[in-house]
């Protein structure tokens, strides 16, 4: 298999891709808290792209709008340890605290330097994936509680995020789907993040834009390929899978409806 996800519990997996890329979308549920053992994973967003190399810990709070991709890199697989930290957990661990901080949302990924406490944590996991069937529930506890311990301490200001327990209220619509057209969700998840029932935000998105959702989608992701492909000379591939296409084919058939000419076709020219 070129993707393979093993499983100590349903809150920590470790995933190993020996493809050419994986790509998936992040809006969780809950935060994910990532350790990067080889391999590399860039997180692209409306305003800034990020990359992350083997070794690398960081966390991506619940909710936040991003494409993933990940790669194999230097003749190694991705692979890489992830692990849910639930509201559930979460209240429990900020229930006995003292003072509990003020909560902030954030749509930027956050990257923790590197520290041997955490890095010793995420490390230790590894041989429990050879056990998965018979591994202990309240040791998988004790592990994700300890990681959430270490992360405050090291870093005192994940308290306003990790303690962040709202659900999305009713929100901008049209300045948050400028912000997050390239995050290729079922419109179901764009209703939700906006604060919406799906049959208010269809309503309020044919007020606000005078078209249909997918189609507004489509075209914007066109728009920006093309800006990307002429203006900065990027590959179809990479343009592909930034812009929130799924696959090459269904891209270039787009685009070339959209533009009378394929990706490659228009690269070509603009190169001469």
């Amino acid at each position: 298999m070129e993707y393979q996800a093993t499983y100590i519990t349903p809150e920590i997996k470790l995933s190993e891709y020996h493809g050419k890329l994986f790509k998936t979308e992040a809006a969780f549920d809950n935060h994910l808290l990532v350790w990067l053992i080889s391999g590399e994973t860039k997180m692209v967003q409306a305003d800034q792209k990020v990359l992350f190399g083997p070794g690398d810990t960081f966390l991506i709070p619940r909710y936040l709008l991003a494409t993933i991709i990940n790669y194999p890199k230097d003749g190694l697989p991705h692979k890489a340890v992830a692990m849910h930290l639930s509201s559930d957990r979460l209240q429990e661990v900020y229930r006995v605290c003292d003072s509990i901080p003020k909560p902030m949302n954030t749509q930027k990924v956050i990257r923790f330097h590197k520290h041997p406490l955490l890095d010793s944590c995420l490390a230790s996991l590894i041989p429990y994936f050879d056990i998965q069937n018979d591994f202990p529930q309240h040791i998988a506890s004790l592990k994700i509680n300890e990681a959430i311990s270490i992360l405050r301490t090291i870093d005192p200001s994940v308290d306003m995020i990790l303690a962040n327990f709202e659900t999305p209220g009713k929100i901008d619509l049209v300045h948050f789907m400028e912000k997050n057209f390239m995050s290729n969700l079922p419109l179901e998840k764009f209703s939700y993040l906006t604060g919406r029932s799906l049959t208010t935000f269809k309503r309020d998105f044919g007020k606000a834009f005078d078209t249909t959702p997918q189609r507004w989608l489509t075209r914007k992701r066109l728009e920006l390929a093309y800006h990307e492909l002429v203006e900065k000379g990027k590959r179809p591939v990479e343009i592909c899978y930034e812009t929130g296409f799924e696959n090459l084919s269904h891209f270039s058939f787009a685009f070339k409806k959209q533009f009378g000419a394929s990706p490659s076709q228009l690269l070509g020219k603009s190169n001469h």
